[in-house]
């Protein structure tokens, strides 16, 4: 063990391991050693007298193991729930990649085809770059920080307090592109929805502006976002001082497998959104049962009488 790990050996004559485990984790005893806590930010530590000093339930060794089986049927459950999430993930992520593969063996698949995504993004425009400040009155701008899991999020706003030319406030289907930014965010894209009744962007984002006859802007946001793609632009990308940058000319040059009919990319990103609402009940699930699992572990730990028939 490092020495920044305390190992705690409990007496098995007034202790199960398992129940102890539980006990640690509970948020009465989180509570007690937060305030315990000694250092600074990032380096806190707690002394094994402090440890040794915590005040935690003093129960028969039944009642632990009846604790400990209420518990760990919330955990199955919760861990049924992570493996769902799961297999829904990577079904999601399987749909455009299946189609990649075929393409790429065969060079033609049931109507797709492969071009250069400068044939389907004839251009693209950089943002302002004008210092931005916090005062609402301005226009607001999305920066990197607004673009996440391929959507806008349009909170933690700034504004341009100066004039915006037309061409760069953002119209309905923008597909905007995270181009400068960490090795781990670079290449991170969402399609503007009105989201806000005006807007513009700032200029370590870039518009891609799709063909409409060609591809739909959803679309285009989700080739992007498949790790794959996501791994081919940081293999285009430049390294600067903790940052990485993808030029939009090289990114245009890179391949794009798409269905020459709108109908059947439509059809695929509904398939991909049908996978983002299970995901997104299946994880409201989780957050609930974890919720109860608190709650019930903060009873049962208290005295409190849960299902003792």
């Amino acid at each position: 063990m490092s020495d920044k790990v305390l190992r705690i050996v409990p007496d098995s004559n007034v202790v199960r391991e398992d129940f102890l485990a539980f006990v640690l984790g509970s948020a009465s005893v989180r509570r007690q050693i937060d305030s315990l806590l000694s250092g600074s930010t990032g380096q806190w530590n707690i002394s094994q007298n402090a440890v040794l000093g915590l005040q935690v339930p003093d129960l028969g060794l039944e009642e632990q193991r009846r604790i400990v089986e209420l518990l760990d049927a919330l955990s199955e459950a919760e861990s049924s729930i992570k493996q769902t999430i799961a297999k829904v993930r990577e079904v999601r992520r399987g749909l455009l990649l299946a189609s990649m593969i075929s393409i790429g063996r065969t060079g033609s698949f049931h109507g797709w085809v492969r071009v250069p995504l400068k044939a389907v993004v004839p251009s693209t425009d950089y943002g302002i770059s004008e210092a931005l400040v916090s005062d609402p009155q301005g226009m607001p701008v999305l920066r990197m920080n607004n673009i996440r899991d391929g959507q806008v999020d349009a909170s933690e706003l700034r504004y341009c307090p100066t004039s915006v030319p037309d061409r760069l406030v953002l119209r309905r289907g923008d597909v905007l592109f995270n181009r400068t930014n960490s090795i781990e965010h670079v290449g991170k894209a969402a399609m503007w929805a009105d989201d806000l009744p005006k807007a513009t962007f700032a200029s370590y984002l870039v518009r891609l502006n799709p063909d409409l006859r060609q591809i739909t802007p959803e679309y285009l946001v989700e080739w992007l976002q498949h790790p794959l793609i996501r791994q081919r632009v940081k293999a285009i990308s430049t390294v600067a001082v903790q940052q990485v940058n993808v030029n939009p000319t090289r990114l245009r040059d890179l391949e794009i497998d798409l269905p020459v009919s709108l109908d059947e990319q439509r059809r695929i990103v509904n398939l991909l959104a049908a996978c983002d609402d299970r995901i997104r009940r299946e994880e409201e699930e989780l957050a609930k049962l974890r919720q109860v699992k608190i709650g019930l572990a903060d009873d049962l730990l208290a005295g409190r009488a849960v299902g003792a028939e």
